[in-house]
């Protein structure tokens, strides 16, 4: 089954998930902004992905900017910023079989979800 980390505001987001929608595929919706991932299901995810935790970070956002910007953190304390604010976790994340991407462009989600 696939799992879709998804923010209903996020236009790539809503692509994404309208993509996976029409591949007709199981799959889960995990609205990570209202039902936070753990720090061990960030770290969890971060192995899938094959990222380090600030590769995950929108370090664009304001709350990185007024927070974090600068400072030089460890991977446990970059991960543990995503779970007090995941507003700070890119997305959308896409998740099938033990591996995971980024799933902003759709080419990329499509060749994942093959």
């Amino acid at each position: 089954m696939i799992e879709i980390y998804h923010n209903p505001r996020c236009g790539k987001s809503r692509s994404c998930l309208a993509f996976v929608e029409e591949s007709k595929q199981d799959y889960k919706i995990i609205p990570y902004l209202t039902e936070t991932p753990s720090f061990e299901d960030l770290k969890s995810l971060l192995t899938k992905l094959n990222l380090q935790p600030l590769q995950l970070i929108r370090t664009k956002g304001k709350i990185w900017i007024d927070n974090y910007k600068g400072k030089s953190l460890t991977d446990d304390a970059t991960i543990q910023a995503m779970v007090d604010h995941p507003i700070l976790i890119e997305r959308p994340i896409v998740v099938k079989d033990g591996k995971a991407i980024i799933g902003r462009d759709l080419d990329l989600v499509a060749s994942f979800l093959d």
